[in-house]
């Protein structure tokens, strides 16, 4: 019997961290799952986006735990996290920093801003004017910040995760479309199910604080490093030329639907490529399949097409349009 070819100590040793990287992000949904009952697609989702080195927006109406979500998540890590409850007065400054007088030294020094942490909670982003939504432009594209005109670089992972109420309109501001496109995933958080909701309400009659998240016996389980071996795992991940077609197929599609007035960009679908691989791995394979994309288009993609008039008042929506695409696109075999 002939040998088997021996693989490199090093290569070895990456796919025993990948599997351990793997082990920690599970571990990490299910100390959510402590604090937060049933929402396990938003869950995963934010977990992508870490793989991803993406940015999350969480939609949903108030009181179905986006914020208490956010939270469980930060507790989990061992990762600096940081609050803002944006508002109609927050200034870009509040966001960014800004240079603060010392009159000891008689120089400008350098006051950080909330923006420089590994997980930005931006609570209620849409209550804040496009001037102040504007200062996390350069934030969550380069990972650094501007401020008399010297770049400042964020830390490294730097997720920004941010909430919004898509029912009440007074006192908000839509996001505009280039800011949109800067979150890797637009995740929405539905009502929960009966049983789901019997569940949450057994919990706070036995004693379930949702403001002490330590109580509730939730405790760090991965950090920064099982994060870059788990992204180093991911970046190993095979698509083939058919897959990558597959994803071009999909978003060119959306350019020519009749319902749209704006299909989805090239950065569009290099964002599915890129969840669906980071899927892929959490799933357990090293190679991406059509199902991997079908699993993660409607979260890329929703909030990176629009629609025409006419046919939202005809009550169609990015998710309904986005499935019948799926629904026609020939799929690779």
């Amino acid at each position: 019997m002939s040998a088997s070819p021996s693989v490199p100590a090093d290569t070895t040793e990456a796919l025993g961290n990948g599997d351990a990287a793997r082990a920690s992000l599970e571990a990490l949904r299910s100390e959510i799952a402590k604090a937060v009952v049933g929402q396990d697609p938003a869950v995963t989702g934010l977990v992508v986006a870490l793989l991803c080195r993406g940015h999350v927006l969480l939609e949903g109406v108030p009181g179905v735990a986006k914020t208490l979500l956010v939270r469980a998540l930060a507790a989990s890590l061992e990762l600096d996290t940081k609050r803002v409850q944006f508002t109609p007065d927050l200034m870009p400054s509040d966001v960014t920093g800004s240079l603060v007088y010392d009159a000891r030294t008689a120089e400008f020094s350098f006051q950080p801003g909330p923006v420089f942490t590994n997980l930005l909670l931006a609570d209620e982003i849409n209550r804040t004017p496009p001037k102040t939504q504007s200062s996390l432009l350069e934030a969550m594209e380069e990972r650094q910040v501007t401020v008399d005109g010297t770049p400042r670089a964020l830390p490294d992972p730097f997720l920004v995760a941010a909430t919004q109420n898509p029912v009440e309109f007074e006192g908000t501001y839509p996001l505009p479309e280039a800011q949109l496109d800067r979150f890797l995933l637009k995740l929405t958080v539905p009502l929960p199910t009966r049983d789901e909701e019997i569940s949450v309400l057994t919990r706070h009659s036995t004693g379930f604080n949702p403001r002490d998240l330590e109580s509730a016996g939730i405790r760090p389980v991965a950090g920064a490093a099982d994060l870059e071996a788990a992204r180093d795992a991911v970046a190993r991940t095979k698509v083939s030329p058919e897959i990558a077609g597959y994803v071009v197929d999909i978003c060119r599609a959306t350019r020519e639907s009749p319902s749209l007035s704006l299909g989805v960009s090239p950065r569009g679908a290099t964002a599915l490529l890129s969840t669906a691989r980071a899927w892929a791995w959490l799933t357990g394979r090293d190679y991406v399949i059509p199902d991997d994309v079908k699993a993660l288009a409607l979260p890329t993609l929703r909030h990176r097409i629009q629609l025409r008039p006419e046919a939202e008042m005809e009550g169609v929506t990015p998710d309904s349009v986005i499935t019948a695409v799926l629904a026609h696109v020939p799929v690779p075999r």
